[in-house]
């Protein structure tokens, strides 16, 4: 892939670059990883192991949202873990290889997550502006079709992506001021030109971010106008109380996301964008189970039923 590079490994600077607050940050995350797999894994085995919600869109589309948010978070997370973890505060190392493939996993991973977030918009908008052909519509063949399209335009733009960082020459420092290997930071330690990533980060990356995004928002417009046009109160609040836990999701994603990867690279500060990246990459997973799972019956008795079974 691509052409022979003088750098064989980087160095991950973590987190953070102060070393009195690596132990305390390693535990922190160390909780929050083990968190976001719980949480994540138990949402699919509730949502797999009853017959009724697996073969509900909503929650068809949840399970597979929580499978992915595992091998997402776990492409970053054991990373940052073992650069906070390393001696006299360094920073972990990462093979060339290894930081090509972390990045082509985090980038298909990450934009699958938000395909799956605009198919699950696609639902709810079926569900209250169209409910009366909502099973018609919202077939077990469409939701497969917009998973396995959701898969494929991530893979694929994840590959461009990774290959045109691997005809990238890295013969200065090795240190990536980050706990994982980003575009952003690689190309900033690139001596070679970078004007066609760019070009391409703003084009292809905006259109395949921007689509699932412009769909939750067309989603939403469509939503809202429905919801204003019901009579009572309660009727429109119910309504939107079904839409509450994507929101805050596609909020959370989203506007970390837009933040770090739509600016000029110019104007690229490490600082600033490992707080947002932590933001997608360890907390939203984290959130996850919880925002879908506290307000939802049919969760709770779902997940009581598997507690209750590991527990026997």
């Amino acid at each position: 892939m691509g052409r022979n590079n003088q750098t064989t490994k980087f160095i991950l600077l973590g987190v953070s670059d102060k070393p009195e607050l690596r132990t305390p940050l390693f535990v922190l995350f160390m909780a929050m990883y083990m968190l976001t797999v719980t949480g994540n894994l138990l949402t699919v085995a509730a949502i797999q192991t009853d017959d009724r919600l697996i073969h509900t869109p909503m929650y068809f589309f949840l399970s597979c949202l929580s499978s992915v948010d595992v091998g997402f978070t776990s492409v970053i997370v054991p990373t940052m873990l073992l650069s906070l973890g390393s001696r006299h505060g360094q920073g972990g190392t990462i093979s060339y290889t290894g930081c090509l493939t972390q990045m082509y996993f985090f980038l298909a991973l990450g934009n699958t997550d938000s395909y799956l977030l605009a198919a699950m918009a696609i639902d709810r908008y079926v569900a209250i502006c169209n409910p009366l052909h909502y099973a018609t519509v919202m077939s077990h063949r469409l939701c497969l079709l917009l998973l396995a399209g959701s898969c494929l335009v991530s893979h694929l733009h994840s590959l461009l992506q990774t290959m045109l960082v691997s005809y990238l020459t890295f013969c200065a420092s090795n240190r990536i001021p980050h706990f994982f290997c980003d575009i952003q930071p690689l190309l900033k330690l690139s001596c070679t030109d970078t004007s066609i990533n760019e070009l391409v980060g703003m084009t292809e990356t905006l259109a395949v971010i921007m689509t699932p995004c412009l769909t939750i928002m067309v989603s939403y417009i469509r939503i809202l106008m429905t919801v204003l046009r019901v009579p009572s109160v309660s009727g429109k609040l119910k309504a939107f109380s079904t839409c509450g836990s994507h929101l805050t999701v596609v909020t959370l994603f989203y506007g970390s996301i837009i933040w770090v990867y739509f600016r000029p690279l110019s104007s690229y500060t490490a600082v600033k964008d490992r707080v947002a990246a932590v933001m997608y990459t360890v907390i939203t997973p984290m959130l996850n189970p919880f925002i879908y799972s506290l307000r939802n019956r049919d969760m709770h008795s779902a997940l009581k039923k598997v507690v209750g079974r590991k527990r026997n």
